[in-house]
């Protein structure tokens, strides 16, 4: 009787351990080596300040590759538009056109499974075109950062994405002819420097 107990628990546990395994193997939530992924965040602000108001809206598609199970080489383009007006008497009105590149690693922690956290290191160049109706003027941008974000599948390719800009670095021209260069260390810890996104794995 013993042994046909033990008999039982044996096929009951083999059973069990190759049903876990094979959902493992179904379920492809997560990331692993060799994955490739599309990227994508979009965002929009507006404020105003009695009389002047101003608006903007930034779209940044990307794709990323893991070259290890953890590591991972992402690079992104990004379109900006945005209008103010000064408001007032005389009120101006001001429009800001731009385009960018960024390249950059992320290190994810938990990869395969449906939440993970990521850290990373990205250079960016941005060139933003400003016109007051009168006169246009281009600055340009040089920047490195260093980007936290939080990663959530929702199903098997879908994952809903949240970067929070962290450390960064940036040197601005200023329009350059001669005009003094602006540099620039943030270290954001308020919600504005939070974006959100989509990842799609191909």
């Amino acid at each position: 009787m013993k042994k046909i107990i033990l008999t039982a628990a044996a096929v009951f546990a083999l059973t069990f351990a190759n049903a876990q395994s094979k959902d493992k193997k179904e379920s492809s939530e997560g990331f692993s080596k060799g994955d490739v992924y599309l990227t994508g965040t979009a965002n929009y602000q507006t404020t105003k300040t009695g009389d002047a108001k101003s608006n903007g809206l930034t779209l940044a598609p990307g794709i990323g590759y893991f070259l290890s199970e953890n590591l991972a080489l992402e690079g992104n383009l990004s379109i900006s538009s945005g209008t103010t007006n000064s408001g007032g008497v005389g009120a101006q009105d001001f429009k800001t056109t731009g385009f960018g590149i960024a390249a950059g690693v992320k290190y994810f922690w938990t990869p395969a499974s449906k939440f993970s956290l990521s850290v990373g290191g990205k250079i960016s160049y941005n060139s933003d075109k400003f016109d007051n109706g009168v006169a246009t003027s281009t600055g340009k941008t040089i920047g490195l950062n260093v980007p936290v974000g939080l990663h959530y599948f929702v199903s098997n390719n879908f994952a809903i994405t949240s970067t929070w800009g962290g450390l960064g670095y940036s040197s601005n021209d200023n329009g350059g002819n001669g005009a003094d260069k602006t540099d620039r260390i943030n270290f954001g810890l308020d919600m504005s420097s939070i974006s959100f996104g989509l990842i799609y794995k191909l």
